[in-house]
């Protein structure tokens, strides 16, 4: 696709989105009034993840961009695995949250860097968080959110794995290094794994104002790029200086603190990430709205080839549908219900896969913190738990995202199974303009913490759609329609590892390191199994109730059809003729306007691929 194509999208998508609406409002009002109100839920406010290798400034770049000099605790890189998301509101207010397990903590502004970072207490009798949410009246706030990941570590192997997990679901990514030298080659190797799991990266090479050579390492990081990690050579780098973005507060008069701001690159940096993330969102809220009317379309165009096949065939189509009808009756009454042991089996072969997924995994983590605790002097023996607590959190929402793709693929085979293509199309506009059904994974149960519990498996659910959320997938409305699978999150993790190396003597001793370490992923291990078996159990009974209601559906869409074949055959020749002309010409419209929401929403999948 030519960059002159891609830029001409946004509008042609716009005309085509209009277009297709009027015409949808003339034949269907009532779908077009579904369709509209997708499109008033716009898509969340676009998220934007700041990482990189330790002492990078990313937590002095993430003030600046603020404009709140001190806010992120600027030493909060060292050793910590919770992370700080930032969003508007119109107070200050900091909450220390526990998605899925506790109700969050409030959090004094000034106390944040005990809640974060390992280099201070944190506050006796409390749990460290999966993250904290810092929220005020910050302007850049209203249009995007930003994540600030400290406890990142270091980019090589599993710190890399950590901050790609990070990211995976941001709308883009803010890759921070310093002037200082180029590219490590963690950086590098993180950035050539990287490539094909994050869409959208931005670069800010920090520090400039103390480095006079930085031109020529931004040089050097450019060809660096182009040769190790080619799927980044074009992305935008923003030479920025938060130290010089700070030194306007305390310039002698306005207009020194607006050359200061401006010769720092944080205004430049502020501009480039609203017009990159806030563009991605309104494309990703075309696409939304694109979807619906495709599948608007093509029940549409369905219901009128059904009408069609009436005025023509008469009798004929008449018997069709009874046998149809008796057939899908028979189905559902049956006491074997072939689709019924079709979707069992299919959820036993998802469960199997799912347990040896996560068992390799935790395998693999498990060889890596060895060989770290071998590796490890007794200070960094010291940050441990908190890493092998994010390693975890990391795999465990690997598998659930894993367990969403299954799910959906379970429901895509059993429809299949029911329903013929045609008649799928019917089906799946029914549930999606009726909001359902929905197959909900619950959360754990929850209960009181316990002092057990400061040493156990904290679980949870995160991540996915958002903190406290908890993902619905939708019975065709996912798997049928949507490229984008909603995950189905389930989230575990050692929530008490810190905890665990301040109260017991021994855990910095390589020997008790290792023997927690091997219990604490047998624990870890033997939860999230725990956890897939009890989800696919509640999956399995709540999509059989679904599929049940779509037999109901279609049956009932059957009989209706039926009343226009009776119609159709009363009629004389002459008004059958007029009547199937017409019915000619809706069906083509029908089906040139689903394809055509269907270029449109491939045209847009490419540009996201290339980009």
């Amino acid at each position: 696709m030519t960059a002159a194509s891609i830029s001409s999208l946004p509008t042609q998508v716009k005309q085509a989105r209009e277009a297709l609406l009027t015409l949808l409002r003339e034949n269907d009002p009532a779908a077009a009034k579904w369709v509209e109100d997708i499109r008033r839920a716009r898509p969340k406010k676009p998220s934007i993840v700041v990482v990189g290798e330790t002492n990078r400034g990313k937590s002095s770049l993430v003030n600046a961009l603020l404009a709140m000099p001190g806010l992120s605790p600027v030493d909060a890189d060292v050793a910590t695995s919770a992370y700080l998301v930032f969003d508007h509101a119109e107070e200050w207010a900091a909450q220390a949250c526990y998605p899925g397990q506790l109700a969050p903590v409030g959090i004094p502004l000034g106390e944040l860097v005990r809640w974060t970072s390992a280099a201070h207490e944190f506050p006796e009798g409390q749990i460290p968080p999966r993250y904290v949410e810092v929220t005020g009246p910050v302007p850049l706030l209203e249009r995007v959110s930003l994540v600030d990941t400290p406890g990142v570590g270091g980019l090589d192997s599993m710190h890399g794995e950590l901050a790609m997990e990070a990211a995976a679901n941001a709308t883009a990514l803010l890759f921070v290094v310093d002037a200082s030298s180029p590219f490590t080659a963690g950086e590098l190797d993180f950035l050539g794994r990287m490539g094909d799991r994050v869409e959208t990266v931005l670069f800010a090479l920090s520090k400039t104002d103390q480095f006079r050579g930085w031109r020529q390492v931004l040089e050097d990081d450019r060809r660096l790029l182009a040769e190790y990690a080619p799927r980044f050579a074009d992305a935008v780098f923003h030479p920025v200086s938060a130290r010089m973005f700070e030194m306007a507060g305390g310039a002698p008069n306005e207009q020194a603190a607006a050359m200061l701001r401006e010769r720092s690159g944080v205004i430049a940096l502020q501009g480039g990430l609203q017009e990159l993330v806030v563009g991605r969102s309104a494309m990703l809220g075309e696409a939304n709205t694109l979807r619906a009317l495709s599948s608007a379309f093509g029940e549409r165009h369905s219901t009128l080839k059904a009408e069609q096949r009436a005025l023509s065939s008469g009798e004929a189509e008449a018997e069709t549908l009874r046998g149809r009808r008796d057939q899908l009756a028979t189905e559902r009454r049956s006491s074997t219900r072939g689709w019924q042991l079709k979707l069992r089996g299919e959820i036993q072969r998802a469960r199997v896969d799912l347990g040896h997924e996560s068992s390799r995994q935790m395998r693999d983590a498990q060889s890596y913190f060895r060989q770290q605790i071998d590796a490890a002097k007794r200070e960094q023996l010291h940050a441990m738990p908190q890493q092998v607590d994010a390693a975890l959190q990391m795999i465990s929402q690997r598998v659930s995202a894993t367990m969403a793709l299954r799910l959906n693929r379970v429901t895509d085979v059993a429809l299949s199974e029911l329903f013929s293509p045609e008649e799928l199309d019917v089906i799946r506009a029914q549930f999606l303009r009726a909001g359902g059904p929905q197959v909900v994974l619950r959360p754990p149960d929850k209960r009181p913490p316990t002092p057990e519990d400061k040493l156990l498996v904290f679980m949870g659910v995160s991540g996915g759609v958002g903190a406290g959320k908890i993902a619905a997938l939708p019975l065709a409305g996912v798997a049928l329609l949507n490229p984008v699978v909603l995950p189905a999150t389930i989230v575990i993790g050692l929530g008490a590892g810190w905890w665990m190396a301040r109260t017991r003597r021994h855990a910095a001793d390589k020997q008790h390191m290792r023997q927690w370490l091997v219990e604490s992923i047998a624990d870890a291990r033997s939860t999230l199994d725990q956890l897939v078996a009890e989800q696919l159990i509640e999956a399995e009974q709540q999509l059989s109730l679904a599929l049940d209601d779509a037999l109901g559906r279609r049956i009932e869409s059957i009989e209706a059809e039926l009343k226009e074949v009776d119609k159709a055959i009363k009629m004389d020749a002459q008004e059958r003729a007029r009547k199937l002309a017409d019915l000619t010409k809706r069906v083509k419209e029908a089906g040139d306007a689903r394809d055509r929401a269907e270029s449109l929403l491939s045209r847009i999948r490419t540009v996201r691929e290339q980009r």
